[in-house]
């Protein structure tokens, strides 16, 4: 077993509110000015806020073990990405394709159960689960809300066959991608959503989304994000339950010079089911990072919660997962569960798991592993004529596999396991 590595934060002074921001702002004429479209107002309050908010640091708790040097290295413009080719969809799934600029619902026909958002019932409902799952003022949430121009809003109602594939290219251009989301589902509603998000060069994939499910209502989310060595993506899931809901969300992400996911959940009433899955891979000098929250506010709460992560070269991983069960969540039954591989003598893996419990009557475990490879599972690999290096190679896609099975259908044409461990040319 090989203990978890813990590092010192650094000394460096913490970024000033201008620099990178204020040129990103400057470069990007228009983006906190009001404007026609409806982000337009929480637009300009992002900008304001993000141009007094000083960039993270890692004297800053969130951020202790994560460089944003990669972040400020890109280009602060606005990114225009091209089309790129993608592979055929499967059946029963609906592919959108989002670029920050045009609306991905020109000339599509949605499926039955789900329907536009728009005018003022659009007005009103963006931002609210942000602000319930305490999301609002984090950083990359500000940094989206201040970019973005453009917004997928989605109600869906009933039972939803079609699986909603929604992706973005940023390909190898320079710049931001921001993309916006939000989907409400009414009660006893489902439906199952896969975001894949891809990148070839130096840029940023910035995502927000926002999910509100009813009582009895089901949302079962995917996101597979095979990354550039030089390109960003920080990407922000904040999803609010009812009483009686179910939400399943896997991630898959990976390649990315510095990738942050920061899974936000709250059960407004209790009695809800959340079920996390995840995997992150860095590799050379990769930064992978996952910071989850899980809040409990009614009792007879659910959670099922595995992350695994693989560190090879002289990547870093880190995983905070806090979850928080006041007085109130009485009888909760949360289960986290972190496992993690340093392939790698000079690989890095932070793994650090919160549990907040004030509530007598629960049930709540939490477990973290570091290791290498199985050494008596190479040997039986290899007593089987099966080459050193081939044996690890199916010992680490093993590992993999777990989370990435659980990931919807539709991603089986993106070949997740390939293009996460570099065995797919773009």
């Amino acid at each position: 077993m090989v203990a978890a590595s813990l590092s010192t934060p650094t000394a460096a002074a913490d970024a000033a509110p201008g620099g990178w921001v204020a040129a990103l702002l400057a470069n990007a004429p228009g983006f906190a000015s009001p404007g026609a479209d409806v982000l337009a107002p929480s637009r300009s309050l992002a900008a304001q806020t993000l141009a007094q908010t000083p960039l993270p640091s890692r004297r800053v708790e969130a951020w202790r073990f994560t460089d944003l040097a990669p972040l400020t290295a890109l280009s602060p413009t606005l990114l225009s990405p091209a089309p790129a080719a993608q592979p055929e969809t499967v059946a029963g799934s609906l592919r959108l394709s989002l670029d920050g600029h045009s609306d991905p619902l020109a000339g599509i026909s949605l499926p039955a159960g789900l329907e536009p958002i728009s005018g003022a019932e659009l007005e009103a409902s963006l931002g609210q689960v942000l602000a319930a799952t305490g999301s609002a003022e984090l950083w990359p949430v500000l940094l989206n809300g201040a970019t973005a121009r453009h917004v997928l809003a989605l109600r869906v109602r009933g039972a939803v066959a079609t699986t909603l594939e929604l992706v973005s290219d940023a390909g190898d251009g320079e710049g931001i991608l921001p993309l916006r989301l939000l989907l409400v589902l009414e009660p006893q509603a489902s439906v199952e959503v896969l975001q894949v998000h891809r990148s070839g060069g130096a840029n940023l994939t910035s995502v927000v989304l926002e999910a509100r499910l009813g009582e009895g209502a089901e949302l079962r989310h995917g996101l597979l994000a095979p990354g550039a060595d030089t390109g960003c993506l920080l990407a922000t899931v904040a999803v609010e339950q009812a009483t009686g809901s179910r939400f399943s969300g896997v991630s898959a992400h990976g390649g990315w010079s510095l990738g942050r996911l920061e899974p936000r959940l709250v059960q407004r009433e209790g009695a809800a089911h959340s079920a996390l899955k995840a995997l992150q891979l860095a590799d050379g000098r990769q930064i992978s990072d996952t910071h989850s929250q899980m809040v409990f506010e009614g009792p007879d709460g659910r959670l099922e919660q595995l992350h695994k992560a693989v560190a090879d070269g002289q990547g870093r991983s880190v995983f905070n997962g806090a979850v928080q069960v006041p007085r109130a969540a009485q009888r909760t039954d949360a289960a986290q569960l972190s496992r993690n591989l340093l392939l790698s003598d000079r690989a890095r893996i932070d793994t650090k798991p919160e549990l907040e419990i004030v509530a007598d009557d629960v049930r709540c475990a939490h477990g973290a592993t570091v290791s290498r490879l199985e050494q008596d599972e190479l040997f039986y690999l290899q007593s089987r004529g099966i080459a050193a290096d081939q044996a690890a190679r199916l010992l680490l896609r093993g590992f993999c596999e777990e989370v990435l099975q659980e990931l919807p259908d539709a991603a089986r044409p993106w070949q997740p396991l390939a293009s996460l461990l570099g065995e797919q040319g773009r």
